[in-house]
């Protein structure tokens, strides 16, 4: 659905010739009816990213495809977009972090408002505004103006103004930033099931782990203008070495003496309900130390991850390794207590094969 390839921009520095790269040939590929976050700390590229996929800034260079349609070909050569692009962006919708609704007018009027620039009747318009605020729980406060309205019902409205013009892709730049966890987890709720009952496809970006944990079916960790790490959140669980796992499921510890192999093990689908480290210690005779673990829900499915220890060297240890490998579990192995470095990375992709 949404589909970006080798994009760049380069802005240049007021009052100087320094450029500054905020995309460095990003290739994003987002599936239809997915919600897909992009994560990455202040200044990764993040909000130049989903700016260019509506065209609201130009790439430098590259290409943004948007249901089938390449907007990078659309855009003309002027600062005004072309009628094509305007009509392309229609079915895009736009959800900010600061809301960015009119004082002056009230609930059911700011979400007509792209509506009279669609040209509906005024008719048409209350019946339409009225529908989109019941769908986001707002129906009562049609006539209610902004300030009477809480932060997260400031951006329910935001929400149902982005679907006026029954977009087929919803963006979102850090809708959620500016509220409390009670009200982002019910916006959240609310993106999901827009996403499950309308069929949208939903492009997030977001600096909070708790998002993409909490909503997204796929992810992409971003740093310094670039995609670094990206596919489906279960498969980057399920992936040895993957940043994004970590983050989203941090566990901590050190060994505790020296000898010892450390690994995390990563539970999900059906081993996640399995008492498997009991069952190890059990079947092998060897004394199990969980040195940190931490367990959730991640998109409907329960995962968890676990830092254990395993007295003696790696090569002591092979046999409870490939164990913990054949019940399904993704285990990554990041302490190696031995004394032959090459027969232990020979030992090491053995067991990763």
């Amino acid at each position: 659905m949404i589909t970006t390839t080798d994009l760049t921009k380069v802005y240049r520095a007021r009052g100087s010739n320094r450029h500054v790269t905020a995309l460095d040939g990003v290739d994003l590929h987002v599936r239809e009816g997915e919600v897909f976050g992009v994560i990455g700390q202040s200044g990764a590229g993040k909000s130049s990213l989903i700016r260019c996929v509506n065209l609201l800034e130009q790439p430098t260079s590259g290409t943004v495809t948007v249901d089938g349609l390449d907007l990078t070909a659309l855009a003309g050569r002027g600062r005004r977009p072309s009628r094509a692009l305007r009509e392309a962006r229609s079915r895009i919708g736009m959800v900010f972090q600061h809301f960015n609704l009119l004082s002056s007018r009230t609930v059911q009027g700011n979400v007509e408002l792209p509506l009279e620039i669609l040209g509906l009747t005024r008719r048409e318009r209350s019946r339409k505004a009225l529908e989109l605020l019941d769908l986001v729980g707002l129906a009562e406060k049609a006539r209610s103006h902004p300030a009477q309205l809480s932060g997260g019902q400031k951006q329910r409205v935001g929400i149902a103004r982005a679907l006026a013009g029954d977009p087929k892709v919803l963006l979102s730049d850090e809708a959620t930033s500016a509220l409390d966890p009670e009200t982002t987890r019910s916006v959240l709720q609310l993106l999901r099931d827009l996403n499950q009952h309308l069929g949208l496809t939903v492009l997030l970006i977001t600096h909070e782990m708790d998002v993409v944990k909490s909503v997204c079916d796929s992810a992409a960790l971003m740093r310094a203008g670039r995609l670094v790490e990206s596919g489906t959140v279960t498969d980057l669980l399920a992936t040895p070495g993957s940043e994004l796992a970590a983050e989203l499921f941090p566990v901590g510890g050190t060994p505790s003496a020296p000898g010892r192999t450390v690994l995390d093990v990563t539970f999900h689908g059906g081993t996640a309900a399995q008492p498997v480290i009991s069952q190890l210690a059990r079947s092998y005779q060897v004394d199990v130390s969980i040195l940190g673990a931490a367990m959730d829900t991640v998109a409907g499915r329960q995962i968890g991850r676990m830092r254990i220890e395993l007295p003696g060297s790696f090569e002591d240890n092979v046999v409870p390794i490939g164990y913990l490998r054949e019940q399904g579990l993704t285990v990554d192995i990041l302490s190696l207590a031995t004394t032959d470095a090459p027969a232990a990375g020979a030992l090491l992709k053995e067991g990763a094969a």
